[in-house]
């Protein structure tokens, strides 16, 4: 699950002016939870995101603002780690009889 943090909001803030009224509550209000491999240790789950970490933060950066020309650039997995809270919940129950599918964005 990855939440934005008050930098992500800062950056949001400086690139669209008419997001003023945004606030913090309103972006980690609605998280988004991402399937990731089974990890059996912290250390995997890092592993997970060290390859995964850009991807994520393109689509929640395409989910605030579509303006590629005002996105961080450089974008690090430090920097990922400095704008977004992440959680990793050691079990995920799919209660649904129907199948995953998977979405092109």
């Amino acid at each position: 699950m990855v939440k934005p943090r008050q930098p992500f909001l800062d950056w949001l803030h400086a690139a669209d002016p008419t997001s003023h009224n945004i606030t913090l509550s309103d972006v980690t209000r609605d998280p988004t939870i991402y399937l990731i491999p089974e990890c059996d240790s912290d250390e995997d789950v890092i592993d997970a995101l060290g390859e995964l970490y850009d991807e994520i933060f393109t689509e929640k950066l395409e989910g605030w603002y579509r303006d590629e020309a005002v996105w961080p650039q450089g974008r690090t997995f430090k920097m990922f780690f400095q704008r977004f809270d992440s959680q990793h919940p050691s079990m995920l129950v799919d209660l649904d009889n129907g199948p995953l599918v998977s979405a092109d964005y």
